[in-house]
């Protein structure tokens, strides 16, 4: 079908309702997508460090981590329903409560932070495809890595991590610029392979010495004095921890509710994420307490436990078990890449340009941007501590999802018009002021204004787990009073 041509429409068919036949997700899908944002190296570290590291009571970490799942269960099934509804992305959905123009240079935000993340993963990816490089030239002949050609570096990379981060990048672009079905069975593999890894390595440490690795791992648990007043500010923090870590998937997640089959699909889909966080926080938890119990048996006892999937890599020594762990990093990371940065960058570029833009050409933009990215990582821009820039951004995003919610549900009364959502005719319902809700822009930016003092301001860093549902409140009840009738 050829795209619409007409200066009066915005209508891009990567952006339009979902055709039905492609409405095919159903709870298993989700369960693998909630998976596969589990199962990266930044998952493992934080629950493994939760439970091991800070000294909290197990059952504080295990019900924060409960609560702070179930706010993130309960605020994607609401930004989800309407995607799901209307089969539109969460772009197109901005363009109610921002006008058809505002939703394209606010929507473009979630891509510019999405295009960075991108880059910087890939550059950690990269540096797994490094290692597995290093591992074939070391077992091969030691020697080569010795060479003149593996000593010279540019901008802190030598000729293993440029070809490394190079093929990152263009395995990533030629696998995620294919489309949502097939993106679908990505996800789908990446989450059961890493599932089935994980299940190796338990088993492994398990079976190396049952009882040794199961008594290590129950003296890592901790039940003393749960009920204790002073347990509830961990257990808030906790929450707040484990609801930041999911909160920059919970914005765009319209861009895969999209496709699931019905409401009863997204209900249990999105319940999985519960089971997800037990199957792989018993796993991670059994799998570092058991490793850590066989290092200290070592006359070089650790003076601390590694919870960081790379650390405890490089303490084994074994070949075959090193390089399946980076083979499983590699996919898990370039999934949570695809789920959290490429897909939601795609959406956001073709939504500023509907007219020039497909998912070929938008994920071209992201691939280069995010190369450059990644090429400048090590030695610029991690030094001028972009992070901050980038978590900065990243305050709007809890705005975002308060004006859509409250648009949604109580201004729009759950009914959108597909018509005029898709239309820059000066009638249409949603192009207000030259395309801009005012009402809209201000709500955001009040939004964000909360949301953004807990970084830059030292006084309310604490709260920082809590920005995003702060930006979202305060965002959503500003918009609900400037704009009901």
């Amino acid at each position: 079908m050829s795209q619409q041509k007409s200066k009066n429409t915005i209508i891009n068919w990567d952006l339009v309702t979902v055709n039905p036949s492609n409405k095919n997700w159903d709870w298993k899908d989700i369960f693998c997508f909630w998976g596969v944002n589990i199962q990266n190296v930044i998952g493992f570290s934080l629950i493994t460090s939760l439970y091991l590291i800070y000294d909290l009571n197990t059952l504080v970490v295990f019900f924060g981590t409960l609560l702070g799942s179930l706010l993130v269960y309960f605020f994607s099934n609401l930004i989800g329903k309407p995607s799901q509804k209307y089969g539109l992305p969460f772009v197109v959905l901005l363009r109610s409560p921002l006008g058809v123009r505002g939703s394209k240079y606010f929507g473009i935000i979630r891509g510019l932070v999405g295009i960075f993340m991108f880059g910087i993963q890939t550059y950690f990816l990269s540096k797994a495809f490094g290692y597995l490089i290093r591992i074939c030239i070391f077992s091969y002949d030691q020697s080569y890595l010795d060479n003149d050609i593996f000593l010279t570096f540019i901008l802190g990379l030598n000729i293993i991590d440029w070809f490394s981060i190079i093929i990152s990048i263009i395995i990533q672009t030629l696998l995620f610029s294919s489309g949502m079905i097939f993106n679908k069975r990505l996800i789908q593999f990446s989450a059961i392979s890493i599932y089935l890894g994980m299940l190796l390595f338990f088993f492994s440490v398990l079976l190396n010495d049952v009882k040794f690795t199961t008594v290590a791992f129950q003296n890592s648990l901790q039940f003393e004095n749960f009920i204790n007043l002073d347990n509830l500010i961990p257990l808030l923090t906790v929450a707040g921890t484990t609801f930041a870590y999911f909160s920059i998937i919970i914005t765009a997640y319209g861009d895969f509710s999209r496709f699931i089959k019905n409401d009863s699909e997204l209900n249990k889909g999105n319940l999985s994420l519960i089971l997800n966080l037990l199957i792989f926080s018993f796993l991670a938890l059994f799998i570092v307490t058991g490793i850590d119990a066989f290092f200290k048996l070592e006359p070089d006892n650790l003076s601390r436990i590694l919870t960081h999937p790379t650390d405890i890599i490089g303490k084994l020594n074994n070949l075959l078990i090193t390089c399946l762990a980076l083979i499983f990093i590699i996919i898990a990371s370039a999934s949570t890449n695809l789920i959290a940065n490429f897909i939601p960058s795609q959406y956001s570029l073709i939504n500023l340009m509907p007219s020039y833009l497909s998912l070929k050409s938008a994920s071209y933009i992201i691939s280069i941007i995010g190369f450059l990215v990644g090429i400048f990582w090590l030695t610029y821009l991690s030094q001028i501590g972009i992070l901050s820039f980038i978590d900065t951004f990243g305050s709007f995003f809890g705005p975002f999802f308060g004006v859509i919610i409250v648009d949604f549900y109580s201004i729009r009364k759950g009914n959108l018009i597909n018509k005029d959502i898709h239309s820059l005719e000066t009638n249409g319902t949603y192009y207000y002021s030259g395309g801009w809700h005012l009402k809209g822009v201000y709500s955001i930016i009040l939004g964000f204004i909360f949301s953004a003092s807990t970084i830059w301001n030292s006084n309310l860093m604490f709260l920082q787990p809590y920005s995003w549902i702060i930006g979202a409140f305060i965002a959503g009840v500003a918009y609900y009073l400037l704009a009901k009738d």
